[in-house]
C-alpha cells in the first residue's frame, strides 16, 4: 500500500473579512425609496426592535425609534403591502 501524505490546504482566514457599508440611520427594501441603499442588500441585515429579531420588517429608523410592516394580506391599489408604523427601540445589524 502506498504511503500518502496529507496535503497542506489553506483554509481561509478569519481575518480577511469583506467591508460591509455601515447600516443607515433610515433604510427601505422598496428599491423606488429614497431610503433604499443597495450596497447594505448585498449582505445580510438583522433587525431588532424592543429586544426580539424581526425578520418582516420593511422600512426603519433607529433616531426616530419605528419600524415599518406589512398589515396583514392587505395591498394597496398597486399591490404594493400595506404598512404600519410601530414605535420602539430599533437596532440594525449584519449577521
Amino acid at each position: 500500500m502506498p504511503d500518502y501524505k496529507a496535503e497542506h490546504h489553506s483554509t481561509p482566514n478569519m481575518n480577511d473579512t469583506v467591508t460591509k457599508p455601515p447600516l443607515p440611520d433610515h433604510l427601505s427594501i422598496d428599491a423606488r425609496s429614497p431610503h433604499h441603499v443597495a450596497a447594505v442588500f448585498e449582505h445580510s441585515v438583522g433587525i431588532r426592535f424592543n429586544g426580539k429579531d424581526r425578520g418582516d420588517v420593511e422600512e426603519y429608523c433607529i433616531s426616530e425609534g419605528w419600524i415599518k410592516v406589512p398589515a396583514g394580506k392587505a395591498v394597496d391599489r398597486k399591490g404594493q403591502p400595506l404598512l404600519i408604523k410601530l414605535k420602539g427601540q430599533v437596532e440594525a445589524f449584519y449577521r
